[in-house]
Formats: structure tokens, C-alpha cells, sequence
């Protein structure tokens, strides 16, 4: 019996698998305000269309600066975590490129820091980073399950990745000035990274008991809310 030929129309659809949804894009669309409110936020949109007061610009460089250097034994943290928990996945790897980015980063800070006259040693944490960085500590007990830990470290990244990226969209009015710490965070390889991230936190949430699964999802959202709220401190609150 002759088999009858596909169109290339219903080649490439009898190619295509639905891609199933993952735990983590499911959470984002249960929470898509909150989502929003981190990765587009008032803030960022000023950068974007480059109506941003540079005196918020200077005081998130001090206060990010301050993040970062409490955001280094966080990750060191989780690097260990996944050194003793994921077995022979590539988790450890994933991490160790993001602990290895933080020193150029933390040099990149010091740079902008002498081009904004910003003097890090004078710069005293706000609220909102005060709080942040009791969460971060919080987050590095040994007590935290190893799914919701990825989670949070994804959540972290994630953000700024969606929100400088979108600075460096077209019809984007970014000022020239400001373009560096844009793609500092938006470049594909950082979002490469992010997805990588996300893998590691997906597949760790794949195989999480029911209990872990509703802390990952409470942690994300309380990432999310910290993100929301250090862009506030930026624009001129605490």
C-alpha cells in the first residue's frame, strides 16, 4: 500500500511537541502581577526611556553594590548545596559560572562607582536591603530544601536579567551613559546563564515533595516582592 507523502506544512506539524509548561513558568502566570511589578518596574522603565533621575541612578549603584558583596557567600552557599546534593548533574558547574562572574562584577561596581563619584565606604544599607540581606542569610541554613534554595537563586537572577534586557529592547531611549550596567545584566550570555538556572530549578522542583514545592513557591514570591522593593528604594524610598 502507498503511504501518502506529507506537505511540509504537516511535516513540521507532526514534528512539534507541545512543550509542557514548567513548575516555575506556572508559578510566574499564577503571579504574573507581582512578576511585573519586579521585571518592569517604574524604575527600569525610566531607564528604558531615559527619563531616570541620575541621583536614583547613583543611590541603586551604592545599595546594589552593597547586595552584591552579601549575594557572594549566598551563592558560595548554594554551590556547596549543590555539590553535596545533586549528584552527577551539572548543577555544580552551573553555579560555579555565576560565583566565578561575581568578581568581575564586584569590579565592574567599583569602576562605575569612581565614574558616579559614589564612595561605597560611606554608603550605609536601606531598609529594603537590610531586609533583603536577613532573607539571603535566612535562605542559607541548612534547613532550606535544595529545590526551594535554586528557586530563590534563579528568582534573583532572573530579575535583573528580564529587567536590563528590556532596557536594551528596541525603541529603548537608554541613556548612553547608562547602557554598560544595562547590558551588564540583559547580554544573551547572562541570559544563557539564567536558563541554565532555571533548568537546575526546574528539575529539582520535577522531583519536590508537596511540602517543598509550596516553600519554593512562597520564596519565589517573596523574592519577587524584595526585587519590587529595592527598585522602590532606588527611586527614592526605604
Amino acid at each position: 500500500r502507498k503511504s501518502k507523502s506529507l506537505t511540509k506544512e504537516e511535516e513540521a506539524i507532526s514534528m512539534e511537541k507541545p512543550e509542557k509548561k514548567g513548575v516555575i513558568d506556572t508559578w510566574l502566570d499564577k503571579h504574573r502581577s507581582i512578576y511585573t511589578a519586579a521585571t518592569r518596574h517604574a524604575f527600569v522603565a525610566s531607564i528604558r526611556d531615559g527619563s531616570v533621575a541620575l541621583s536614583s541612578f547613583r543611590t541603586w549603584l551604592g545599595q546594589d553594590y552593597l547586595f552584591v558583596r552579601g549575594f557572594v557567600p549566598f551563592v558560595a552557599n548554594v554551590l556547596i548545596r549543590a555539590g553535596k546534593e545533586a549528584g552527577e548533574t551539572s548543577d555544580m558547574e552551573v553555579v560555579l559560572g555565576g560565583l566565578a562572574s561575581l568578581n568581575d562584577e564586584i569590579e565592574w561596581f567599583k569602576s562605575e562607582g569612581s565614574k558616579w563619584d559614589v564612595d561605597f565606604s560611606t554608603v550605609v544599607p536601606q531598609k529594603a536591603n537590610q531586609e533583603y540581606g536577613r532573607i539571603l542569610e535566612a535562605l542559607m541554613s541548612s534547613e532550606v530544601k535544595y529545590p526551594v534554595l535554586m528557586t530563590a537563586f534563579w528568582a534573583i537572577e532572573a530579575v535583573y536579567q528580564e529587567s536590563f534586557a528590556h532596557c536594551l529592547e528596541n525603541g529603548n531611549k537608554t541613556p548612553a551613559e547608562l547602557t554598560g550596567a544595562c547590558h551588564r545584566w540583559g547580554n544573551d550570555g547572562f541570559k544563557q546563564y539564567c536558563s541554565s538556572v532555571k533548568n537546575v530549578a526546574e528539575r529539582c522542583l520535577a522531583n519536590a515533595s508537596g511540602e517543598a514545592l509550596a516553600e519554593a513557591e512562597d520564596v519565589l514570591v517573596l523574592v519577587l516582592e524584595q526585587e519590587v522593593a529595592f527598585w522602590e528604594m532606588s527611586r527614592g524610598g526605604q
